[in-house]
C-alpha cells in the first residue's frame, strides 16, 4: 500500500459510476479497476463530521456538496493535499491544498512525487 497516498470510497464510486455511465469502461472493466486502486491505497469513508462540514460549506457557496465532501473526508483522514480537477488549483479547502493533476506535473511536487512510487 501506499501510505502517503488515501483515496476516499467516495472518488471509487464517483470513477465507477462515471465510467461506466459514459460508456469509457464496462462495468467489468471499472469494478477491477476500482478493486486495484482498494487494494492499493488506504481508503477512507466520509463521517457524520464530514457530511456536517460539506453541508456547511454548500450552503455557505463555498463548493458543491459533493466536492466539500470529498475534501473534508480527506482532512478528516490526515490528507495534507487533494487531487482534482473539480476545484480550484492551489486554493485551499478545510485545510486541505487542491491540486490539479492535469496542470503541468512537473511543477507539482506532489503529483510527481505520487507518480514516482511504485
Amino acid at each position: 500500500m501506499l501510505a502517503e497516498c488515501w483515496l476516499t470510497l467516495q472518488a471509487v464510486s464517483e470513477f465507477y459510476a462515471v465510467e461506466t455511465r459514459k460508456n469509457v469502461m464496462t462495468p467489468a472493466e471499472a469494478r477491477r479497476v476500482a478493486s486495484y486502486w482498494l487494494d492499493l491505497f488506504p481508503s477512507a469513508a466520509a463521517s457524520a463530521g464530514a457530511v456536517r462540514t460539506a453541508l456547511a460549506s454548500a450552503a455557505g457557496g463555498r463548493a458543491s456538496y459533493w466536492d466539500t465532501l470529498l475534501v473534508a473526508t480527506a482532512a478528516e483522514s490526515g490528507c495534507t493535499a487533494i487531487l482534482t480537477e473539480d476545484l480550484a488549483h492551489g486554493s485551499t479547502l478545510h485545510g486541505v491544498q487542491v491540486v490539479n493533476p492535469f496542470t503541468d506535473a512537473t511543477h507539482v511536487p506532489i503529483v510527481s512525487r505520487l507518480l514516482a512510487e511504485k
